[in-house]
This record gives C-alpha cells, sequence and structure tokens, in this order.
C-alpha cells in the first residue's frame, strides 16, 4: 500500500512540474550590436571642375582643291607627311590648257597688229585733217578705231592672263607648312568636277592644335552669374589653365589656354560653343580626335563633405546615417551639391563634425545601436573601368615578361652546365 501511494505522489510531483515548465515564457536574447565604419564629416575648400566634350583641329586646315577638271597625272608628296609651303602635291593635265595659252597668245598678237594699224592710220590721217585734205568724220572715224583697238589689245591680254591662270592651276602647291593626308583621288582619276573628287586632300598646321567643346547653357549661366564675366572659363583670367583629357583617359602633357566664346547660344543643343588651344611639339595630336577639357570653374569655401558610399539615395532623395552620442542610428534626409573625386558636398542636413556611416547602411535602421569603427576615409581620385583594364593588361604583360625571362635564364642556367658536364 505504501508503496503505491509513494509511486502516485511521484507522478503527481513530475506532472506539476511538466505545468510549470510550459508555462514559463522563453527568455529573449538581445541581438549582436553590429561594429560598423563611421567617418566624420569633413569641412575643406575644394575645387569645382567642369568637363566638356571637344574634338581637335589643326591650327590651319586648309583643303587642297582641284580648280580645274581634268585627268591627274601625278601625286608629289606621301601621305601623313610633312610638307613645306610651296611644295608640289598634284598635277592635272594641261594640255588643254596649254592650248588655250597658245591661242590667247595668237589673239593678243592679231590685237596688237590691228592696234599698229590704227596708230599709223591716225599719225597719217591728222596732218591732212589740218590741212582739210581729208574730212573731219575720217579723223574721227580714224580716232575710233585707235581707241578699239586699243581696247582690243586689252581685252586679248585679259584673255591670256585669264588662260595662263588656269594653266596654273594644272600643279598645285601647298598653301602652308603642315602634315598632308590621305589622298581622295589617284593617278588617272578624273577630278575637279563632281560627282569626281573636288576635294583632293587636306594640310593640317599641328604645332598648335584648336580644340573646339561646348559648354551647357546651364553652366554657362551659372558661371556668369557667379564671375560676372562671359569672356573667360577660368578662375585666373591672366592665366587660365585647360587640362586635356584624350579618348584612352591619359592627361595630356600639356595645358591649353581658351581662345574664344561664341556671342550666341546655339538653340539646337542649348549650348554655347567655344574654342582653345593646346601646343603640340612632339605632334601626339592630330585633327579630329575627341577629348575632353577640364578646367576649374570655381572654388568652394569651407564645404561639407562626405564619401560617396554614405550617401543613399532612396526613390531619388539622398540620405544619410548619422551616428548619435549613444551610437545610435538617426535616418537623415540631405540635399546634395557638387561631387570632388570621391565626395560628395552636402549642402544641408549635416554639420561638421557630425558622424555617417561609411558603409553596410542596409543591415541598419532608425534606432540600431552600432559599435562605431572610427574611419578615416582618404579623398582620391574615381578609377575608371578603363583604367582597371589598362592596369590589370600592364599586369598581365609584366606577369608575362618576367616568366619569359624566367625561362630564358633557366635555359641559359641549363646551357652552362651541360658546358661544364
Amino acid at each position: 500500500m505504501f508503496i503505491r501511494y509513494t509511486f502516485h505522489f511521484a507522478l503527481i510531483i513530475m506532472f506539476g512540474a511538466l505545468i510549470s515548465s510550459c508555462s514559463e515564457e522563453p527568455k529573449k536574447t538581445a541581438p549582436p550590436v553590429l561594429k560598423i565604419p563611421v567617418v566624420n564629416v569633413k569641412q575643406m575648400d575644394f575645387p569645382v571642375k567642369g568637363e566638356f566634350v571637344g574634338q581637335t583641329f589643326g591650327q590651319k586646315d586648309i583643303q587642297i582643291r582641284a580648280r580645274i577638271d581634268g585627268f591627274l597625272e601625278g601625286i608629289y608628296f606621301k601621305e601623313g607627311k610633312e610638307v613645306k609651303k610651296g611644295q608640289l602635291l598634284y598635277k592635272i593635265d594641261s594640255k588643254t590648257f596649254r592650248a588655250n595659252v597658245a591661242t590667247a597668245k595668237s589673239k593678243l598678237a592679231a590685237s596688237q597688229t590691228l592696234l599698229t594699224k590704227a596708230r599709223n592710220d591716225l599719225n597719217r590721217m591728222t596732218p591732212l585733217a589740218e590741212q582739210n585734205a581729208v574730212s573731219q568724220s575720217q579723223l574721227d572715224q580714224s580716232r575710233a578705231s585707235y581707241k578699239g583697238a586699243e581696247s582690243g589689245v586689252a581685252a586679248a591680254k585679259s584673255g591670256l592672263r585669264v588662260a595662263e591662270i588656269q594653266l596654273s592651276y594644272a600643279e598645285i602647291h601647298s598653301p602652308i607648312n603642315g602634315v598632308i593626308g590621305m589622298t581622295f583621288a589617284r593617278v588617272g582619276d578624273y577630278v575637279g568636277m563632281a560627282p569626281n573628287p573636288i576635294i583632293l586632300n587636306t594640310v593640317s598646321q599641328v604645332d598648335n592644335v584648336l580644340v573646339k567643346f561646348s559648354i551647357p547653357e546651364a553652366m554657362y549661366l551659372k558661371y556668369a552669374r557667379a564671375k560676372g564675366k562671359i569672356d573667360t572659363m577660368s578662375v585666373s583670367p591672366q592665366n587660365p589653365i585647360l587640362e586635356l583629357i584624350l579618348s584612352d583617359g591619359s592627361l595630356y602633357d600639356h595645358t591649353g589656354e581658351i581662345d574664344l566664346i561664341d556671342n550666341q547660344v546655339d538653340p539646337r543643343t542649348g549650348s554655347v560653343r567655344a574654342q582653345a588651344h593646346f601646343p603640340n611639339p612632339d605632334g601626339i595630336l592630330r585633327p579630329g580626335l575627341f577629348a575632353r577639357i577640364r578646367t576649374v570653374l570655381s572654388v568652394k569655401k569651407n564645404a561639407l563633405l562626405v564619401p560617396q558610399t554614405s550617401v543613399q539615395f532612396i526613390q531619388g532623395k539622398p540620405n544619410v546615417l548619422l551616428v548619435d552620442a549613444d551610437n545610435k542610428i538617426k535616418f537623415q534626409l540631405v540635399e546634395v551639391g557638387e561631387h570632388y573625386k570621391n565626395f560628395w558636398e552636402i549642402v544641408s542636413g549635416v554639420k561638421s563634425g557630425d558622424r555617417v556611416v561609411l558603409t553596410g547602411a542596409q543591415k541598419l535602421r532608425t534606432g540600431s545601436e552600432i559599435s562605431p569603427i572610427e574611419t578615416e576615409f582618404k579623398i582620391k581620385d574615381i578609377t575608371s573601368p578603363l583604367d582597371t583594364v589598362k592596369a590589370k593588361v600592364q599586369a598581365d604583360t609584366t606577369k608575362a615578361n618576367t616568366k619569359v625571362n624566367a625561362k630564358s635564364d633557366t635555359k641559359v642556367n641549363e646551357k652552362k652546365i651541360k658546358d661544364k658536364k
């Protein structure tokens, strides 16, 4: 009996303990505090630069035209090479024009003969008229014949000059010192009359190269208001500095100066045309290259800067995540201005010394507590994809050259060992 009661009592205790354990709520575990890099808002001066797409032109780009029509007889230059002023470039068949010159000379000789006869007739007629041996009308006729003969000689001389000028067009000479391009016509082609080639080539003077580019209307107005000037685009008008960025991303060795800004806005493009020039002592630049002009438009004083990775855009509205004194996150809308290298200028929304999240914003929300990692984010130029590709190609080339040199050294060592044996 005692054993049975004891068994029942044990069951009751176990059942009560089970009910008690089920009624207890599970303990909540606090989420781990994330370690997040943060940076301080910088306050500093920085230059605002503008970039404009342009195209290069020679200081002089002279088109070589066929001014008469005929078959091309000769080409007397090497394409793509330098030519001198007055150098013979092309020769066009001149038989017809030589014949025209001969005809014009014959007409001049005939006119001069008529002038001589008219002069002799007038000289004989004048004393006879004084003696009333001939009538006054006969004298007037002799004078008129003489004047007509003079005009005939003048016309014949003009005809000869025209024929000689046309004959001179059969030989085409370079008008300037420069570099000549590829010819558009070959020996035997008929030139000088459409649809055949009229422009045969172009000679470019490339000691200095012109770059023509367009300034967007909005940027032009912004700059003009800030500077109060419309005839320059430099912080220092006395010494404007323009940089030229070539199509491969490289910076041209020489700086340039602006020549002019057009007096009107092109209504088709909404931009103002401008022109600059760059020295080209090494002849690297050629007409027709596409390039970008970069210059300092203004200097921002005491601007607030944050890294570009700190700025998020939600539905087109920029924002940052501020970190308060308790290391808690606060969502803050901001107004961004200019970008400077890998930083954004913040016009409003933050102040100097504020801490903002550098990366990892997608893991956080307002009120989240973090363990901040104070980070010094350096200002540097943004590397373009082209620069990355160039760096990789250069690294691969260096690696390949190293392998080749290593193989070559190995072969040399093996040869030395064999020679010793």
